[in-house]
């Protein structure tokens, strides 16, 4: 048993203060950037389009677009529509009136994704 409870322990990192304040840090810049590209969703808008701001947003912020560039990934911005799987390329495909769409941002500030 007391090997298992070390093993646990090793587990569990817990965060400085200064830690915590990067980490909620990254999850205002995702909120942001989450808030400006809902407020970009229309009829008649490509995905490829919302995919323009939280890139540029996200750097204005000293963070950078986690998604951009993982594995090949080429946008900053995971889309998807109705029944598409979460986490599509943006595209040329545009939203209509009544879709469904996911939207997901993440970011890497200051050695926190």
């Amino acid at each position: 048993m007391l090997l298992a409870t070390r093993y646990f322990k090793t587990l569990i990192i817990l965060k400085s203060q200064d830690e915590i304040k990067r980490i909620a840090e990254a999850c205002r810049i995702v909120a942001e950037a989450l808030d400006g590209v809902r407020e970009m969703v229309s009829p008649g808008i490509s995905t490829r389009e919302l995919d323009s701001f939280p890139g540029s947003f996200i750097r204005s912020k000293k963070a950078r677009p986690a998604f951009k560039g993982y594995r090949g990934y080429p946008a900053s911005l995971c889309t998807s529509i109705n029944e598409q799987v979460v986490h599509a390329i943006p595209s040329l495909t545009r939203v209509k009136e009544g879709d469904i769409i996911s939207l997901d941002v993440v970011v890497h500030y200051r050695g926190f994704s």
